[in-house]
């Protein structure tokens, strides 16, 4: 039986644009460097994006004046956090479910350039209950 992912093919363009940027720097810059690597890579693949989107926070239906920032916001409707650390971490994964609940997206990407020998990446869902179900993502060849 076959599982349906949410956006699937946006998802897959998403980590095929990561995977281009891992292939071509590698691991061990800084976030930042990452960020700019890939902002050039979704352009070129023409992927719609915002980077360091500013979304709003609410807390009981008000309007807080803290705002966060998503690295990138792809398709309108996939938010992509990306870390370069040694391996990813349970408040990694906690970030991304907490700008999940705060948009409208229904799935996001969490892709790790610090990880040696290959990036490291997972895929996050909220279902309707505000729960999470994972959902596996074959493994891409290049």
């Amino acid at each position: 039986m076959s599982t349906l992912l949410i956006h699937e093919k946006d998802t897959y363009a998403i980590l095929g644009a990561c995977f281009e940027v891992y292939n071509e720097k590698g691991c061990g810059f800084t976030e930042d460097v990452y960020q700019e690597c890939l902002e050039i890579e979704l352009e070129l693949k023409g992927i719609p994006f915002v980077a360091q989107k500013e979304l709003p926070l609410t807390y009981k239906g008000r309007r807080l004046k803290r705002k966060f920032r998503a690295d990138f916001v792809c398709f309108e409707h996939v938010l992509l956090e990306i870390k370069a650390v040694s391996q990813l971490v349970d408040e990694h994964r906690s970030q991304v479910l907490n700008y999940l609940h705060a948009t409208t997206c229904p799935v996001g990407l969490l892709v790790n350039f610090g990880h040696f020998p290959k990036v490291e990446y997972e895929r996050l869902v909220l279902t309707k209950k505000r729960t999470v179900e994972p959902q596996a993502v074959p493994d891409f060849k290049l």
